[in-house]
């Protein structure tokens, strides 16, 4: 029942604003590899989460093979991980996946925003409910998260929500 609830509260928000629009296209090998969670508007599995880090593998069939590998709560916490498969929606340039974590479930994933040289990605959701600010590296510069914050923000999403994530990088 609470899970029926979230997607219907998503929705209802979600129609008061414009969908997420994504980058005009993703160079999928290029984005394949190690990001690590800068910041997020976490799922409940991640709002406890410190050396966050998504790895996506290209698979044979085009699928993408998803690994994400935290720390739940502290730096000296067990890694837990969660691993799931990317679909890529055919037509949208491979900036929007559903990921599938539990069958039949899809979860949409957008890439809204990708720096030219594939250092830095923002994934959003046009529910505005979730979202990553990921990077190749453990941290970025201040001027650099403080600009990722303010397109998150023109996106729609409320900031205060947002969550830095603990990083002591690299990743082991």
């Amino acid at each position: 029942m609470t899970f029926g609830l979230i997607i219907v509260s998503a929705c209802v928000h979600a129609g008061s604003l414009p969908p997420i629009k994504p980058v005009a296209h993703v160079d999928l090998p290029r984005f394949m590899g190690a990001w690590y969670v800068i910041a997020t508007i976490p799922t409940r599995f991640e709002k406890n989460a410190y050396n966050a880090v998504e790895t996506y593998t290209m698979q044979p069939d085009g699928n993408i093979y998803t690994a994400f590998r935290f720390n739940n709560g502290s730096f000296n916490s067990p890694v837990k991980a969660i691993h799931s498969t990317a679909f890529v929606k055919k037509g949208s340039g491979n900036a929007v996946w559903g990921v599938q974590v539990l069958w039949p479930v899809k979860a949409q994933y957008v890439v809204a925003y990708l720096k030219e040289d594939y250092s830095q990605v923002i994934v959003a959701r046009d529910a505005r409910d979730y979202t990553w600010i990921m990077a190749r590296t453990p941290t970025v510069s201040q001027a650099d998260y403080d600009a990722l914050m303010e397109r998150v923000k023109q996106l729609g999403y409320s900031l205060k929500d947002v969550r830095k994530v603990p990083q002591q990088g690299p990743e082991t």
